[in-house]
Parts: C-alpha cells; sequence; structure tokens
C-alpha cells in the first residue's frame, strides 16, 4: 500500500481585502491537531534523529518529517521540523557556505582529498563524506573547484577504463525479497579477506565483514545467520555464486524456510539461488565501487609498513592481526555508511529506486508501493544455531585473551585508529602487548 503523509499547512501570504470573495478548500474539517503529539522542542530522541539525518546530507524538511515518522514513528509537520533544525543550528550548504570562513572550508575538503591517496573520490562522494564524517554541508561547486585547484590530475585518473559485462536492468518485486552475498578478496593477499551482502531492490549494504577466511563455509553461514538476527528475519530469497563455502547458507535457509515460512512455495520462491559471479550484479557492482574507493587506498596505507612490520615475528603478526582487523572492521562501517547514504544519479529507465540514497529508500520503501518481504523468525533459535556453528571463534582474529589486553593498551594511548596512524600505533604496542 502506498503510505501517505499530511500536506503541509496552508500559509497566506497576504490578507485579501473584504470585498474580494475567497473559497479555501477546509483540509481539516474536525478541527483536530494532527500533531497533537508532537514530542517537546527538547525531547532528545528528536534531536538525535534530525542531527542523525543532517549528518546522513538530507535537508528537506518534507523528507525529514516522513522519516521521522517511519523510523521512529514520531509525528512532526514539515514546518515544525525547519524550526527545530534551526535552533540546533543544522543548515544547507547555501548558508554554511556563507558563515564559514574560506580557511575552514578549504581544510575541509584537503582533509578528505588525504584520506584517498588513489585518488578515486569524486566530488559528489566527496560532498557526502564531509557531511557524514563532520555534520557540515558544502556545495558540490565549491568542492569541485578546490579539487581542481589542488590536484587536478586526479579528473583524469577517475575516468572508468573498466571492461563491462552486458547487463540488463534489474528488477525485484519488493524489500528484502532478495539478499544478495558475495566474498571480495583484493585484500586476501595481505590476509584480510571480506563477505558481504546486499539488499536488491534498494541497493542496501546490509552487511560488510571482514573474517580470517571467506572460504569457509561455516563462516559465512555464521555471517548469515548474524544478519537475519540483527535485522530480525530472512529474504525470501538468497542469491550468491556457486562457491562451496555457500552451502550451508543453502541448507540453512531451506532449514530456516521450512520452520518459519512453511506456506511459500519453494518452487515459486526458492530460498536460494546460484549464479557465477560476473552474474551476481548487486554485489558485483558494489564490489567494483568498494576496490575503486576504497580497498586501493588499504593497500597503499598497508605498503606503508614495509620495513616496519615483520611477518614472521610471530609477535608483530599477531599484533598486525589484531590492530589491523579492527581497523578495517571500523572503516568498512564508515564505507558502508557512506555508501548507504549516497544518493545516486536518477535514472528513468531505471526499475528499481533512483535518484535518492539506499537508506532514505529502505524507510520510505511504501511510498513506492511495494512490500517488505522480510520473513519474521525467532531469534532465539538463530542465536542457538550460531552457536552451533562455532560460534564468535569463526570470526575472530586472534584470541580473546590476547584481544582484551591489546584493546586495554590501545586505550591508554589515547590515540585515535586511523590508516594514517595504523603503524605509529603499532610501533607503540609493540614493546607493551
Amino acid at each position: 500500500m502506498l503510505q501517505s503523509f499530511p500536506p503541509a499547512a496552508f500559509h497566506m501570504a497576504d490578507i485579501p481585502s473584504d470585498d474580494i470573495p475567497l473559497a479555501l478548500p477546509n483540509n481539516n474539517p474536525t478541527g483536530k491537531n494532527q500533531y497533537k503529539e508532537c514530542p517537546s522542542k527538547d525531547d532528545p530522541h528528536v534531536k538525535k534523529a534530525l542531527i542523525e539525518y543532517h549528518r546522513r546530507g538530507i535537508t528537506d524538511r518534507k523528507k525529514i518529517s516522513q522519516l521521522l515518522l517511519a523510523d521512529h514513528s514520531i509525528k512532526i509537520s514539515a514546518s515544525s521540523v525547519a524550526r527545530r533544525r534551526a535552533d540546533l543550528n543544522l543548515y544547507a550548504s547555501g548558508k554554511t557556505m556563507k558563515t564559514l570562513s574560506e580557511t575552514t572550508k578549504r581544510q575541509l575538503v584537503l582533509d578528505q582529498m588525504s584520506q584517498d591517496p588513489s585518488r578515486h573520490t569524486g566530488p559528489r562522494a566527496m560532498r557526502e563524506a564531509i557531511a557524514l564524517e563532520e555534520g557540515i554541508h558544502l556545495t558540490r561547486d565549491y568542492i569541485r573547484s578546490e579539487m581542481l585547484l589542488h590536484d587536478p590530475d586526479g579528473f583524469d585518473v577517475r575516468e572508468p577504463t573498466a571492461k563491462k559485462v552486458p547487463r540488463t536492468a534489474l528488477s525485484t518485486p519488493g524489500l528484502h525479497y532478495e539478499w544478495s552475498g558475495d566474498g571480495h578478496d583484493k585484500l586476501s593477499a595481505i590476509g584480510f579477506p571480506i563477505w558481504g551482502v546486499k539488499e536488491k531492490w534498494c541497493t542496501k549494504w546490509l552487511g560488510l565483514w571482514v573474517v580470517p577466511n571467506n572460504r569457509l563455509k561455516q563462516t559465512i553461514a555464521y555471517l548469515y545467520l548474524s544478519l537475519i538476527e540483527e535485522v530480525g528475519g530472512m529474504p525470501i530469497q538468497m542469491t550468491t555464486d556457486c562457491g562451496s563455502e555457500t552451502t550451508r547458507v543453502f541448507a540453512l535457509g531451506n532449514m530456516l524456510r521450512e520452520v518459519f515460512s512453511p506456506d511459500l512455495d519453494p518452487n515459486e520462491h526458492p530460498v536460494h539461488r546460484f549464479l557465477k559471479s560476473v552474474h551476481n550484479i548487486t554485489v558485483e557492482k558494489g564490489w567494483l565501487q568498494l576496490r575503486v574507493k576504497w580497498s586501493d587506498n588499504v593497500k597503499i596505507y598497508w605498503e606503508a609498513g614495509q620495513g616496519i612490520y615483520n611477518p614472521s615475528d610471530p609477535h608483530q603478526y599477531e599484533l598486525v592481526q589484531w590492530l589491523w582487523s579492527k581497523l578495517i572492521q571500523d572503516e568498512l562501517d564508515r564505507y558502508r555508511d557512506k555508501n548507504n547514504n549516497h544518493v545516486v544519479r536518477f535514472d528513468k529507465e531505471k526499475k528499481l529506486p533512483s535518484g535518492t540514497a539506499p537508506n532514505i529508500a529502505y524507510s520510505l520503501h511504501a511510498q513506492y508501493g511495494i512490500e517488505n518481504y522480510l520473513q519474521p523468525v525467532d531469534r532465539n533459535t538463530i542465536r542457538e544455531l550460531k552457536e552451533a556453528l562455532g560460534g564468535e571463534d569463526l570470526i575472530r582474529f586472534v584470541s580473546v585473551e590476547y584481544a582484551r589486553r591489546a584493546e586495554d593498551i590501545f586505550g591508554s594511548l589515547g590515540v585515535k585508529l586511523t590508516f594514517d596512524t595504523v603503524w605509529m600505533i603499532f610501533q607503540m604496542m609493540q614493546p607493551l602487548v
């Protein structure tokens, strides 16, 4: 069902003279205030939500009003949203550009450029990254001009050169009808393979994990169950490549279907579909962007440790396993946040949502007239299955005892872990672990 939202209140710019007949529609014949349950101005939940939407680059007051209702069941009119944003000093790029100093604006752009040594991030993505990390909105034109000034060759680097497999327009009945999962091996050479799952309808990354081995069927099954536990249900269909590591996912999916959704016809709605990797388009497109915008940078930072790290030393190796897996997972979470809040270009030929961010389409899916196909499960059952597989040890890089000791030492340093600081932290921790 298409979800409807209350229209904005009517405002009269001028009061007409008495001799001019006026007939306005009565949009509220009952006289009841539809926003009578509106939270107070100092409500901490509303404040937190408004700040989060601003960080995600959402500044349209009507859209925020809709998201507050969809995400938090909070009813606030668009005009109230505008007033509360102003009270919190949350402004879009137009006003921000006028109030920030040139030095501050330029430094924001340069800081982001320094985090992209492979130079694959364009102005639009740079703009979104600044908003996500700093909560500050700059115009795309300003960011582009600064990037041209400080790194004009970077625009040539970003020209697409990859060979493309012929594609057809993707389609799916609705939200959570199909999840697409696969492994990403670009960091396997340095010991940190990745596995991820995307929701097909809105292309939202549901999960990205760094694991010791993304070829073990128990590990992949554990991640699959972890995601089901997190969202509270399973899709109608899981799609993966034909690797042996996904056979346990296939078996678990069929078992869970029989228990929790026995009325679904497996012939009409198969629980699992195997495809060649190049045809598993939803997640493969995600891996291309991950490689170009993220994993290429990781390799550059890793190579900066040559002469500092000796992998044949077991003590150094264990510290790197803890430190780099922690860093990579943190950065994967940041990348997922950026990607899920990235507004894709509108494409009239596209059957799935475009011109919006995956997170917004996910929350406001009812406005597209589509159904949420998530099949509810019992979370306690899922937890028991996870433990039966081997539990969290399947995704640990070091022992629990070592991780606890390393975390305590790291916390005492008072240094933020980033790609720029990781090898310095490694040298600081090495004699202490």
